[in-house]
């Protein structure tokens, strides 16, 4: 923008600061008739041609990988099957037992230059554990893979057994559920976890197994939002909408652990801590040391004899507890204020009646013992009379 063109801005009373600057296009901006064609999908992976590359390479290429030891049977069996399916693609591969390593390298019928590198992902899925038919697969250009490595997540040993449990779940019901919903084929094997799929897949996979090991996210909840997912792409309306407010939110729950309790540290000393007393030290002590053989084995009889009559009598004792009759519960007299009313109520009618037979006595001849006796026996549910009416 030149001068006269600033100017003209601000005699039109506009700013030229805010006005965008236009960018020259060279011949690399032209704009190409595919960018905007709707039929295209730039996400497809076309199958290669060998046409495209009918020179075939200049250069051999190779790779070789490690396996271990208890791998190796397995692979003898399978090794035919392997160099068939490369042999397709002009990719020459050996098997080598003595140092434990397989090979892959191109040959001069080699069309594919990126062939060698889905070669080399092969090799390294057999080294780590996963079936011939599975790690074939990855020749195919849908198909690619990813060797995640956890071993180096978790530093606790316990901690990363329980949380690589965690990723396969009981009877590895949610390793085939991440299966299914993702698209590719998992393995955990030792410190890796080994997949094979789509991109999208891959990506998924990962994730959840990184959350998982680092304790972000449970592998279940990952689950659920993935069907969630699967359910909203169904939808057409939704397609160009924000899914946030239909998947689920999950808080962290901290969970109380059990305190640690902190050993108190003994004060340090720089001398070791004495020697504990060996059997002749304790023989020196006691005097057996210098007792001849004869005494030594009657003081041993001796002292089992003593140990066996304390047995005898701790027997006899226990045989005995038996025939001990046990103890009697004494009658408690009751000290309540109602029982000490009855008491008294009762020697007052014993009077009143002592007062009256003093007077009849004189009258008629009555028995004395007799008349007392007939007349407590009366009182006396007199009174619990009273006390149910009230």
């Amino acid at each position: 923008m030149g001068t006269s063109d600033v100017v003209i801005d601000r005699a039109n009373g506009e700013n030229p600061s805010t006005k965008p600057k236009e960018k020259r296009k060279g011949k690399q901006d032209k704009p190409k008739p595919w960018d905007e064609d709707p039929n295209i999908d730039r996400w497809k992976i076309e199958k290669f041609d060998p046409s495209w590359n009918e020179g075939g390479m200049l250069e051999v290429s190779s790779f070789s990988t490690l396996f271990p030891q208890y791998r190796e049977k397995y692979l003898q069996e399978v090794w035919p099957m392997v160099k068939s399916a490369l042999k397709e693609h002009g990719i020459s591969c050996e098997l080598n037992l003595v140092e434990g390593s397989m090979t892959v390298s191109t040959t001069r019928k080699t069309r594919d230059p990126y062939i060698i590198v889905k070669a080399r992902d092969l090799i390294k899925l057999l080294s780590r554990s996963v079936p011939a038919p599975q790690a074939i697969k990855v020749l195919d250009d849908e198909f690619q893979c990813d060797i995640i490595k956890i071993s180096g997540l978790v530093r606790n040993k316990e901690r990363f057994v329980k949380r690589r449990q965690h990723l396969m779940g009981p009877n590895s019901a949610t390793l085939k559920a991440l299966e299914i919903l993702t698209g590719c084929y998992i393995l955990i094997q030792g410190g890796t976890v080994s997949a094979v799929g789509s991109f999208k897949g891959l990506k998924q996979v990962r994730r959840i197994v990184e959350e998982c090991m680092l304790n972000v996210m449970h592998p279940v909840y990952n689950i659920k939002i993935l069907m969630m997912k699967k359910e909203l792409e169904k939808n057409p309306e939704l397609a160009n909408e924000n899914w946030d407010r239909f998947l689920p939110k999950f808080k962290k729950k901290n969970v109380k652990q059990k305190k640690v309790k902190a050993k108190k540290k003994k004060p340090y000393t720089p001398f070791p801590p004495p020697q504990p007393p060996t059997k002749e030290d304790i023989e020196l002590e006691t005097g057996e040391y210098f007792l001849s053989e004869k005494r030594r084995s009657a003081k041993i009889w001796q002292e089992k004899q003593e140990k066996q009559a304390q047995k005898v009598a701790e027997n006899k004792r226990k045989r005995e507890e038996a025939f001990i009759p046990p103890k009697e519960p004494t009658n408690q007299v009751d000290k309540s204020e109602d029982a000490n009313k009855d008491v008294s109520t009762v020697v007052m009618s014993l009077k009143k009646k002592a007062k009256e037979l003093g007077k009849r006595k004189s009258e008629e001849n009555i028995n004395a013992a007799a008349y007392i006796a007939g007349s407590a026996e009366e009182q006396v549910p007199r009174k619990k009379s009273k006390k149910q009416r009230s």
